[in-house]
């Protein structure tokens, strides 16, 4: 069961990232551009059992996306107002560590300048 606190270890030990506030949220940042956000309101219908500190959302390719709602069903969730771009819902205690270090690592690449992308192996 992954925490906030997780993704916040997991997010600031990738190269060059950085914390900040997005809209009085934690947000997670790389050369300017987020990949992931903490404590993410929206849709009640498939958080409405979690406190909102529970929720996150970060930003995938639209491939990567897709496969891992389907991984992770449930879990992993395109947002429903942008998630053709990209943004998705995690339900952090439904999500191992591992997966949410691959998650977020797949958030950073996406977003990251590819001189800090190439730094990571894919997970």
């Amino acid at each position: 069961m992954a925490s906030p606190a997780d993704l916040r270890r997991i997010a600031l030990a990738l190269p060059e990232s950085y914390e900040d506030l997005h809209r009085r949220r934690p947000a997670f940042r790389v050369d300017k551009r987020i990949f992931a956000m903490l404590g993410v309101t929206g849709n009640t219908a498939l958080f409405s059992s979690l406190s909102w500190d529970d929720v996150a959302v970060i930003k995938l390719d639209r491939d990567d996306q897709l496969n891992m709602a389907q991984a992770y069903p449930g879990a992993v969730e395109p947002t429903e107002t942008y998630g053709h771009r990209g943004w998705t819902y995690l339900r952090l205690p439904d999500l191992e560590e591992g997966a949410l270090a691959m998650l977020l690592r797949l958030a950073f690449i996406h977003v990251a300048p590819k001189r800090l992308s190439r730094t990571l192996k894919s997970p």
